[in-house]
């Protein structure tokens, strides 16, 4: 997926929230590779906020970022909206601290968004792929992360009485944000509004950006947008919240009356985490090609360059190359084989074909030696003068001989194949295989 930007600027403007300032906020265009970025035009020099978990500085009732003397509060909304609708690169201009409240959803800024017209640009979006679990707890409240191939949550809204208990699960892209989770306004307990007055929040609130819950009654200026209106803006907030980890997160979110506070604790961990795959030294890749120093291969090499798996990879080792064009690979024989179950019950052997497969493979190899096995695959054509002299067991070792006798460029080959147990010729063939791209033998 491309990374994503706005064709053109757009702005809003209201009260913020706790400050109860009047407040302009513009989105602009930002080039590839950029990121979010908030920029207080109203401070001298216009200082630049990257949004990121460790500027985190406030946590009561809202996220709060900060770098040197430059402060932006509550900005989960704005960076809720921009993920859920696959913004990349913005630079975002303030004339105050504090992004204006609106109706106390994202939906003002998802239509902002829609109205500075998303498109795509030249580069691919980076995302943090979750690759173990990750978990944080505080008091009653507790969030999973789980690795996943996408952005998903599961959350439980709850009030200390159990009274407005609500559970969501949702799978999160522009769609389903859009129209399931960017309209649900913030909510709050009447009982708390006396002590954010006291800590000189929500200067600007008013039930025409707020849902008040009193009881078992719903104070607000309209109905609710949804039944389950607070569970979703708790998703709503989760998604602000994980985007200051600083790129797109894929995982599934598990979370248990979640708040900003422990919201940003699970960041802190992911961020943690994606610093510390960032410092791991990569992995050395293998291969595709056998090279030409290589004088045996291990079970790993040989999966660089076969196509099988399990169960029918028939080749634990190759031994060694002779020249150009033999080899000797050795098939490890076990009671453990599937086959054996049915073939025979008390009596275990090994099937004739799949000791034909063990040598057809072992030729595919020296074929395969001759370029780069990625994305292609030795094919058995037919086969000729097939012998069977002795049964396999369980416990067996077979020692496999294949020598390249004909071949026409990199496509064609014929080769005799042996095998042998104990040094005892238990089978025998003469084999004809091509090797084809994996797109003709899907096609």
């Amino acid at each position: 997926m491309k990374q994503r930007t706005l064709a053109r600027e757009v702005s809003i403007k209201g009260n913020a929230l706790h400050t109860g300032e009047l407040v302009t906020l513009t989105i602009k265009p930002a080039a590839v590779d950029t990121g979010i970025v908030f920029k207080r035009i109203d401070l001298s020099g216009a200082p630049e906020i990257r949004p990121r978990v460790d500027l985190v500085t406030d946590l009561v009732r809202a996220t709060t970022i900060q770098s040197g003397h430059a402060k932006i509060h509550t900005v989960e909304h704005v960076l809720s909206a921009l993920h859920g609708c696959g913004i990349d690169n913005v630079v975002i201009e303030m004339d105050a601290s504090e992004p204006p409240i609106m109706d106390g959803s994202a939906r003002p800024y998802v239509n902002m968004i829609l109205e500075g017209e998303p498109v795509e640009q030249e580069n691919d979006r980076e995302y943090f792929e979750l690759d173990a679990p990750i978990s944080v707890t505080r008091g009653n409240s507790s969030v999973i992360a789980l690795p996943s191939d996408q952005l998903k949550i599961s959350c439980t809204s709850s009030d200390d009485r159990g009274i407005h208990t609500q559970h969501l699960s949702l799978t999160i892209d522009p769609d389903v944000y859009m129209t399931q989770v960017a309209a649900a306004r913030t909510f709050t307990i009447y009982e708390d509004i006396e002590e954010l007055i006291k800590l000189g929040k929500i200067k600007g609130g008013s039930l025409d950006c707020a849902v008040v819950i009193r009881g078992d009654k719903i104070l607000s200026k309209e109905p609710l947008r949804f039944k389950d209106e607070f569970v979703r803006h708790k998703i709503l907030d989760i998604i602000g919240d994980v985007t200051l980890l600083g790129m797109p997160l894929k995982a599934h979110i598990v979370a248990t009356r979640p708040g900003h506070a422990i919201n940003a604790e699970l960041t802190k961990a992911l961020y943690a985490r994606l610093l510390e795959r960032k410092k791991a030294p990569k992995k050395k890749e293998r291969p595709s090609k056998v090279m030409p120093n290589e004088t045996s291969l291990d079970i790993r090499r040989i999966i660089d360059t076969l196509p099988h798996r399990y169960p029918f990879l028939m080749i634990d080792r190759v031994l060694e190359f002779i020249g150009e064009d033999e080899l000797v690979a050795i098939k490890n024989v076990t009671i453990n084989e599937p086959y054996f179950q049915g073939h025979y019950p008390g009596n275990p052997v090994m099937p004739g074909v799949l000791q034909l497969e063990c040598m057809a493979q072992a030729a595919g190899v020296l074929m395969l030696r001759r370029g780069s096995s990625e994305g292609r695959t030795a094919l058995l054509m037919s086969s000729d003068k097939v012998k069977y002299r002795k049964p396999v067991r369980p416990g067996d070792q077979l020692i496999i001989n294949a020598k390249l006798t004909k071949s026409r460029g990199n496509k064609l080959a014929q080769a005799t194949c042996s095998c042998t147990v104990d040094g005892a010729v238990v089978s025998s063939a003469e084999l004809m295989f091509a090797i084809v791209d994996n797109s003709e033998v899907d096609g």
